[in-house]
């Protein structure tokens, strides 16, 4: 008879790797001593894991016409606040409110996974990480990063992918 593939322990427990658990999709928990002083809370994983910054995916949450929307974008670059509105057919947006934003997923800053948020909100990835075997996002903690296929995120976040990422 053969073994079932041995899916990735989950490490940490959090709402992420618990959904990402629940769908039985394979995914690699990368843990590391978060840095406070960093300036980069994406940066410092991609350094801290030796990642490619084109692989690490940062959360990042806007308000689209009056809408919160996630995007994720590789940590190599910047959010394009009207490409992110234009692939949800909106006219215009923001970064949201950082305590909004924290109480609607349920994730602290820098800490805020695309998966397992408290309250579903409708999720941009950026078309970028289709060009990745696998890309890291974080897992719901400072210093906790899941990596698994960029089909399987965008499949558990109902994601949109857009050119919405830029150097």
């Amino acid at each position: 008879m053969a073994k079932k593939p041995k899916k990735q322990q989950q490490s940490g427990g959090t709402p992420a790797t618990v959904a990402l658990t629940a769908a039985g999709v394979p995914f690699t928990v990368h843990s590391y001593d978060h840095d406070p002083a960093h300036p980069s809370y994406g940066e410092e994983a991609a350094e801290a894991m030796g990642v490619s910054p084109d692989r690490v995916f940062k959360t990042l949450v806007a308000d689209v016409d009056g809408a919160l929307t996630v995007a994720v974008v590789p940590v190599a670059g910047q959010l394009d606040l009207k490409g992110l509105a234009a692939a949800v057919g909106g006219k215009r947006a923001a970064m949201a409110d950082p305590a909004l934003a924290e109480r609607t997923t349920g994730y602290v800053r820098g800490g805020i996974s695309p998966l397992g948020q408290r309250k579903r909100l409708r999720t941009v990835l950026d078309d970028s990480a289709g060009l990745h075997e696998t890309v890291c996002v974080s897992a719901g903690r400072r210093g906790l990063e899941v990596e698994l296929s960029p089909a399987d995120l965008a499949e558990l976040t109902s994601a949109v992918l857009a050119p919405i990422g830029r150097a």
